[in-house]
């Protein structure tokens, strides 16, 4: 009985979760392709600021999700993708503002938006009916090919753009001597961030394509 209930208590809160996160993200979407229409992409992230950071810092529940056992993602997957998004949600584009009417920042709303859409409206669907269609299914594990490049690229080019901004500002370089003995600098640390991706993006599209084969095969199958 106690099983039972720790289930469903499991599949409401996921169920409210995804659903909740989905309409942020949708209202991020709807935002940003109105403004580009009326305004230009230079007033894109002024209108969607609140509801992408909103909806972006939620994603800090998903490690608490994988870390507690509530899903079975590998840490080591949903870790850098969670934070190399809150990186540039608040390390880039909210610390330096200079970014802010960079078209870049378009490319970079929408390919995250359409994704999370499909994300959580599938994994919504399954905790809430058991089950998501197949064309959802599809493009759950299809849409990372095109929407993956365009979004990294989006994310290199902004740490890119921000890097004279950084340099300039010194914000949250911590410069010696200090108490601790500890000095850091935001500029060589965004550097540092623009080489992991050089590995790291090709290691996270071969893990989406092996996810996309699996997820298919087994489809397939049923």
């Amino acid at each position: 009985m106690a099983a039972q209930f720790w289930l469903l208590l499991r599949r409401l809160y996921l169920t409210l979760y995804n659903w909740t996160v989905l309409f942020g993200w949708l209202k991020v979407l709807y935002l940003a392709v109105q403004t580009l229409g009326e305004s230009g992409h230079e007033h894109v992230y002024d209108a969607v600021q609140r509801p992408l950071q909103l909806a972006q810092t939620a994603a800090l529940l998903e490690i608490i999700h994988v870390l507690v056992g509530l899903v079975r993602s590998p840490i080591t997957a949903t870790l850098p993708q969670i934070g190399s998004r809150l990186y540039l949600t608040w390390g880039i584009l909210w610390s330096f503002p200079q970014t802010q009417s960079h078209i870049l920042v378009t490319s970079l709303v929408i390919s995250w938006s359409i994704t999370e859409i499909i994300r959580y409206s599938f994994f919504g669907m399954k905790e809430a009916l058991g089950f998501a269609p197949s064309w959802l299914l599809w493009l759950r594990y299809s849409s990372f090919l095109l929407l993956y490049p365009t979004g990294i690229t989006s994310e290199v080019g902004l740490i890119y753009v921000a890097l004279p901004y950084i340099k300039a500002s010194e914000k949250y370089c911590i410069r010696m001597p200090t108490q601790w003995n500890f000095a850091f600098d935001y500029f060589y640390a965004s550097i540092v961030c623009l080489g992991i991706y050089v590995p790291g993006s090709p290691h996270m599209y071969s893990y989406m394509l092996g996810q996309r084969k699996r997820a298919l095969s087994k489809s397939k199958r049923e």
